[in-house]
């Protein structure tokens, strides 16, 4: 039996299941302060006998495993958890092997092994909601290295008809200050949900996603790219992706059919959780 932690900043999701993704229960709660929080989650974790734990985490987390501060959660503006150390709280209360990971590269795992990209070695998935990040597959494995993808960060040119000057605490203007869900609603003074009728909302968000699109396409190659999270709900933002990228590409490459290869979860808002099964029984099979 296996564990599953997908931990959010605003939820987290724990749930019980296998590595096929099959869950046999689940529950959330708040993100509050981990004095609160994680009191829940281990609570709930030792209901069961448990082979191993997966996490899926919001970040920045610490992936060296050879770094003091593997398993932490590092440099996040939310409130009480910087440089917490998640998985070092686990192990303290269950001896047994933790895999531990980015939620979008979770969510990737999720989706390459069970979902959209099932059957493909390699792909990207990006959630856009209250932030923008991204994780990656290649070559069956999760990209890590000095440490893991930030992609929500990148560099973008500005829309011409637009002079909203970001919302990002650190760049400002980059894609996340400029496409995550806080930074339209800033821009256009109300929430994107009531927002569905005004279509230069979701030009200019298709037009700042299919830019990082390129940039992506141009350095991973990804086979399948998978766009999930609460903005990625407004079908209209996949209409504008598709009319943005080609003119971007400019027959450099040449793309795929994109409303076959820039698609939504196949697993829909399970890739997250199911993805931290996955790691959980990865994580057990290393150590066994």
């Amino acid at each position: 039996m296996l564990g599953a932690i997908e931990a959010g900043g605003t939820k987290f999701v724990c749930a019980i299941g296998d590595e096929k993704g099959n869950i046999v229960e689940r529950v959330q709660f708040p993100t509050t302060v981990p004095e609160e929080t994680m009191v829940k989650v281990i609570e709930f974790f030792r209901q069961y006998s448990l082979d191993a734990i997966g996490i899926g985490s919001f970040g920045p987390i610490d992936v060296n495993q050879e770094s003091p501060t593997y398993g932490y959660i590092t440099t996040t503006p939310k409130a009480g958890w910087r440089n917490y150390p998640f998985v070092q709280t686990l192990k303290d209360a269950f001896d047994i092997p933790i895999g531990f990971t980015t939620d979008v590269n979770g969510a990737a795992l999720g989706e390459v092994t069970l979902g959209a990209a099932k059957g493909l070695d390699s792909c990207l998935y990006i959630t856009v909601g209250t932030g923008i990040g991204a994780g990656a597959i290649v070559r069956g494995q999760i990209l890590e290295g000095l440490s893991h993808p930030e992609m929500g960060h990148i560099l973008v040119r500005r829309h011409p008809n637009d002079h909203y000057q970001g919302k990002c605490p650190y760049h400002h203007d980059c894609l996340e200050g400029l496409a995550a869900g806080p930074a339209i609603e800033e821009r256009w003074g109300d929430k994107g949900i009531n927002l569905v009728n005004r279509a230069e909302v979701w030009d200019i968000e298709g037009y700042y996603l299919a830019q990082a699109l390129m940039q992506y396409i141009l350095i991973l190659s990804p086979k399948k790219i998978i766009l999930g999270g609460g903005v990625m709900k407004q079908r209209q933002v996949f209409t504008a992706i598709y009319k943005y990228l080609p003119e971007l590409i400019q027959n450099y490459l040449s793309l795929p059919d994109l409303t076959e290869y820039i698609v939504s979860p196949g697993l829909a808002d399970d890739a997250g959780i199911t993805g931290a099964l996955i790691l959980a029984h990865q994580a057990f099979e290393e150590k066994n």
